[in-house]
């Protein structure tokens, strides 16, 4: 079973599973064909001069030189120099401090130097501080952005703009419509009808008085006009708990670790709060998730496309992950299924394809720079009265202690002409909640009543 992600995503320059980063790597590209611009109102030309001193575009630059590694935006939400952007914005700084450094430069020509004093992995911020660069004293500003208040909510349609620097060419305001928030998503994510391209994210999305209602985060490939804000008050109440905090010391990692497992404790008691549906087999009972934050997709291959054995699959995946690095993301969760019926090809054969599809599972038992080789066991369950055969998978994180991805496996060994292949990914989840999820996926299996005989 391969599982076929909903969105492919780049971000800082790598394929990742989520909405694409609107972040700009800083390497040479092919430059693409122009196209014309499209006509802006009187209301962005107001805006945009209006809070253009409050706009700037950051830049993570190598330690030792003024080398551009990546790129993103920003926004003034203090005048004491607080500047709200994008985790992933500054996500190599935060967690590589001795290798990078951050720059600002506003779509006023000022420039400085910026701080990092707090992160939200799970909702994608960091609030920052500028700075002077050779004193590292706070600079100031003449204004600050404001955030549209909490009693005041945006109705589908209504006109907002999006600010940013896009592709490291010029500041830019695009006018698009609020869609209200993204159905079946764990976090309240806004659904913006608008274009956000690499280079906006941690820019301020505002409505027609200049107020900020989200943050640039994502746009989603091969897609027109659908892109991924933040909503304003988690900007706001960042900035409301971490105004007089101190600036980052060292790697963030502690930071991360601590973020990512109350997040995914929340998660896996949310996920296992709801009910499995079933998938509705005449003998086997197998564990669907609701749709209520994951989106589930089917397909299925009759006897004459598989040469003879006929299966269907069934894949349900979180689209949000948490972005931790440009390599890693993590915290989400996916269920996978397949049945087959093999009494076309007899016995022998549908025991050969039936071990073939479970050896070909990909495992991960390979270690990488962020976790270890897989440790698993093999062994024979039974679910309700269902013989199964079940492998579970752990991998820990290299940098935080006590974080692992779990991996269950699990496959019917009662019948000789039909089956079912189920699996199970949790990713980023304490060693308890793995075990939790584990158990509780494995409490999903069972044999129908009828199908019982």
């Amino acid at each position: 079973m391969k599982p076929s992600l909903l969105i492919a995503a780049l971000a800082v320059g790598a394929l990742l599973a989520g909405p694409v980063c609107a972040q700009s790597p800083g390497v040479d590209a092919p430059a693409a064909v122009p196209k014309a611009p499209a006509p802006v109102s009187a209301t962005a030309r107001r805006l945009f001069d209006g809070v253009r001193h409050e706009l700037v575009q950051v830049r993570t630059l190598l330690a030792q030189q003024d080398s551009q590694a990546s790129v993103g935006s920003g926004f003034v939400v203090g005048q004491d120099g607080l500047i709200v952007t994008n985790y992933h914005v500054v996500s190599q700084v935060a967690l590589e401090p001795k290798d990078f450094r951050l720059r600002f430069i506003g779509a006023d020509g000022r420039t400085g130097g910026l701080q990092i004093l707090a992160i939200d992995v799970r909702r994608d911020l960091a609030l920052l501080r500028a700075v002077d660069e050779a004193k590292g004293t706070p600079l100031r500003f003449e204004r600050a952005l404001s955030f549209r208040p909490a009693g005041e909510p945006l109705s589908k349609g209504d006109r907002i703009y999006s600010l940013g620097h896009p592709h490291d060419v010029a500041f830019a305001i695009v006018e698009g419509n609020y869609n209200g928030l993204v159905e079946r998503s764990f976090d309240p994510l806004i659904y913006y009808a608008g274009s956000i391209n690499p280079g906006m994210s941690g820019g301020p999305v505002l409505d027609e008085q200049g107020r900020v209602v989200g943050v640039n985060v994502s746009g989603m490939m091969f897609s027109q006009q659908m892109s991924f804000l933040v909503p304003g008050g988690f900007a706001e109440a960042l900035k409301q708990r971490a105004a007089q905090a101190k600036p980052l010391q060292g790697p963030a990692w502690p930071q991360v670790r601590e973020q990512l497992l109350a997040y995914s404790a929340e998660l896996t008691r949310s996920f296992m709060a709801l009910p499995w549906n079933d998938w509705g087999h005449a003998r086997y009972r197998m564990p669907i998730p609701q749709e209520r934050f994951v989106r589930c997709w089917g397909r299925s291959t009759g006897a004459e496309a598989s040469k003879g054995l006929q299966f269907q699959r069934s894949h349900c995946r979180m689209d949000h992950a948490v972005f931790l690095s440009g390599n890693l993301q993590t915290g989400y969760l996916e269920v996978q299924h397949e049945v087959y019926d093999g009494s076309r090809i007899g016995p022998l054969r549908f025991a050969k394809a039936y071990s073939d599809s479970f050896e070909n599972e990909r495992l991960a038992r390979q270690g990488d720079r962020h976790r270890t080789s897989a440790h698993c066991t093999e062994s024979f369950v039974d679910a309700q009265g269902l013989p199964l055969r079940a492998v579970l998978c752990l991998r820990a994180y290299r940098k935080m202690e006590g974080v692992h991805d779990v991996t269950v496996l699990l496959t019917a060994v009662d019948q000789a002409e039909q089956g079912l292949l189920g699996r199970f990914d949790a990713h980023g989840v304490s060693f308890d909640d793995a075990l939790k999820l584990a158990r509780h996926f494995v409490q999903g299996y069972g044999l129908q009543k009828a199908g019982a005989k």
